[in-house]
């Protein structure tokens, strides 16, 4: 079995900083890179690829809501249309960035709030759905839920996301919040490793829950987010795919 790391970055806004991107850049092999909704302005999103291109990483864009203060991570009513127009919108922009750069897009991945709601809202999961196809781009998703189903029903590629240094609920979802705690670089390896290897996962209930970890993020906003990827990224380095 192979995996990825990724990692969220051009979380910032002029002269706001939030986590040390290419800190954790050797350690990663895709970043989701804000593309100005939830956070990033342009100058952020550029220097941000730019450096992704020297480290040879994988680029991605990271659409948000339109929640600055909340950083995305509050849940917003939208419409299947809306859904897909802010997604389009917002990888365009990074597309063009991109362009300048002359290196590919490669993927997908929602942020936050927007990424929870796929999870149980089929109208939120087609509208991400229904950018992902426009633009040929596979997903970085959620296994065994709404998104996954949508996902899976109409042909998006996407691939199944385990987070190294966030909580998981009895239902085996993801928990959002709006700050990170700080978790033990070795105990989110050991997470990690006990993800890929059998699946499962201890969550607050104290329960294990089922998950599926073909790519493991690790947020660069997290307390120690280098010490963390550093960790996981030494533990999973045999089965790393690029």
């Amino acid at each position: 079995m192979t995996v990825t790391i990724n990692c969220d970055m051009g979380e910032a806004y002029g002269i706001y900083r939030l986590g040390d991107d290419e800190a954790c850049m050797p350690y990663v092999t895709h970043v989701n890179i804000a593309c100005g909704f939830h956070a990033s302005d342009p100058m952020v999103m550029w220097k941000t690829v730019a450096a992704a291109k020297r480290h040879g990483l994988k680029i991605g864009a990271h659409p948000g809501l339109a929640d600055r203060e909340g950083f995305g991570r509050r849940e917003i009513k939208l419409s299947r249309k809306e859904v897909a127009a802010l997604v389009l919108y917002q990888v365009g922009a990074l597309q063009a960035f991109l362009d300048a750069e002359d290196i590919p897009m490669s993927h997908i991945k929602p942020h936050g709030a927007l990424f929870g709601m796929a999870q149980k809202n089929e109208a939120v999961a087609n509208g991400i759905a229904d950018a992902a196809l426009a633009l040929k781009l596979p997903v970085i998703g959620y296994a065994n839920c709404v998104m996954s189903d949508v996902f899976t029903q109409r042909g998006v590629e996407f691939s199944c996301e385990f987070y190294a240094d966030l909580d998981y609920d009895g239902e085996g979802r993801q928990v959002i919040t709006m700050t990170h705690d700080p978790v033990a670089p070795e105990a989110a390896a050991q997470k990690v490793m006990r993800a890929i290897r059998e699946g499962k996962t201890r969550a607050l209930d104290g329960k294990d829950v089922s998950v599926v970890a073909d790519t493991i993020c690790v947020h660069s906003d997290t307390p120690g987010a280098v010490a963390v990827a550093k960790a996981v990224h030494a533990a999973v380095k045999d089965q790393l795919a690029h």
